[in-house]
């Protein structure tokens, strides 16, 4: 099939019109108004240029090689919802300033997206009405975004997505990074439609939510896998790094087989966290260092739903109220290669929609939670006045630390624990002021 090659908005325009199936854009076009590609049409190459919402998708279309730039806040890509099936939508090495958004909602009952290469450089989604909800918060949606809104349990997507990227260290995108996800209810509970992705892969990702400071109720997140999603893999290639109140590093509300982030983790703001997990995963795995250094910014929280493995290669925090390893639900294995340490004392931090006073405890097992057995190769230290090195006040089968345990503020307690775990702890080597 031939390709149509056009190098104005007009030419653009009029080779739609005329049923071209296949596009090549040569050169930016700009002053147009949003675009529609019909079913099957393939557009490549040029940067588009638009005013307002950018080109729309119906079903059945690939955009290859090509740049598409509106205002950060609108979308630059996204889709048309009058269609009942998306077939197959395609974007390969492409990149936008505004948000990329492909959604089955309205009409859309089935579809499947294929993006690879495909990078956000500047988006703005805080203003955008619909929200996910659940954990007692809202979540902003992300540069990217995928997501089946169907409430009706019978509608699937079906995506695989990857070498994702959004912001830059100097300008890091606003709202959520990346965003996969299904329908959920209010509680965060998957109760509708679904998207089983084969793979979610990410480059680098730099986000910052712009939440008010002391807002307990509305959060972002780096990478962020919402209820609904049913993903195969997720891989952080590249670093992934929030700056704002609220910004999850990379949190998970939906259901993931094996998560590996290969990346530095990074937190810059305050409540932020490096990973934390309310849905289902199988094995997580960290290979990189894990960061931050807000008020209130932990560094790994398993607070609903289940994880059966966890490993890290090292977890380090240094805000006030910056819990180290927190878990409130059963974790059959706990690996950090390396160290675990805080530097913070007492601090304020949001807890399932709530802002809570916590201390920087490193290791904390909170009543309900369980670790099977928690190996560290390093030392597990905290530098806080008061502040211990471990609290169990839940249970604890066995740990090992390769290092030493230490508390090395002012009138701290190396380790809290129940007297049950006394045998568990017994052989640990121990430092205190």
């Amino acid at each position: 099939m031939g390709r149509t090659q056009v190098t104005s908005a007009g030419a653009l325009t009029q080779a739609l019109a005329s049923g071209a199936a296949n596009i090549e854009v040569i050169g930016r076009l700009k002053g147009m108004p949003s675009v529609t590609l019909p079913p099957g049409t393939k557009l490549r190459g040029g940067e588009l240029t638009f005013g307002a919402k950018g080109l729309r998708l119906t079903s059945d279309n690939t955009v290859q090689d090509t740049t598409i730039t509106t205002s950060p806040h609108e979308v630059a890509i996204y889709n048309d919802t009058s269609v009942p099936d998306l077939g197959t939508l395609a974007l390969a090495n492409v990149t936008t300033t505004g948000q990329v958004y492909l959604a089955a909602d309205n009409n859309v009952r089935a579809g499947r997206i294929e993006a690879d290469g495909v990078h956000v450089t500047a988006a703005d989604t805080r203003g955008r009405f619909h929200r996910p909800t659940g954990f007692g918060v809202e979540a902003l949606q992300g540069a990217f975004t995928v997501w089946n809104r169907q409430a009706d349990a019978a509608v699937r997507l079906t995506a695989r997505l990857e070498r994702i990227s959004a912001g830059s260290a100097a300008e890091p995108v606003h709202g959520s990074g990346v965003f996969v996800g299904g329908h959920g209810d209010t509680a965060g509970k998957a109760d509708g439609g679904t998207i089983d992705v084969e793979l979610l892969s990410t480059v680098d990702v730099f986000s910052n939510g712009g939440i008010a400071p002391g807002t307990p109720d509305l959060i972002s997140g780096g990478v962020f896998v919402i209820s609904g999603a049913n993903v195969a893999e997720v891989r952080n290639l590249g670093t992934t790094t929030t700056y704002g109140q609220n910004d999850m590093v990379l949190d998970n509300w939906g259901a993931v087989t094996a998560w590996n982030a290969r990346g530095a983790v990074t937190s810059w703001g305050p409540s932020g966290i490096g990973f934390v997990n309310f849905g289902d995963i199988g094995v997580l795995t960290v290979d990189a260092p894990v960061e931050t250094y807000g008020l209130g910014a932990r560094g790994f929280n398993v607070y609903d739903g289940s994880l059966r493995e966890a490993v890290f290669d090292s977890i380090t925090t240094h805000g006030d109220g910056s819990v180290g390893v927190q878990v409130s639900r059963d974790l059959p294995a706990l690996t950090i290669r390396g160290d675990l340490r805080t530097e913070g004392g007492m601090g304020e931090s949001l807890v399932k929609g709530v802002l809570l006073p916590l201390s920087a405890i490193a290791l904390s097992i909170k009543p309900g939670g369980r670790i099977g057995t928690a190996s560290i190769g390093g030392n597990v230290r905290t530098e806080g006045a008061g502040v211990p090195a471990m609290e169990l006040e839940g249970e604890l089968d066995s740990i090992t630390v390769g290092g030493k345990v230490t508390a090395a503020g002012d009138a701290s307690d190396v380790v809290r624990a129940v007297p049950a775990l006394a045998a568990a702890i017994a052989g640990l080597t121990m430092e205190g002021r």
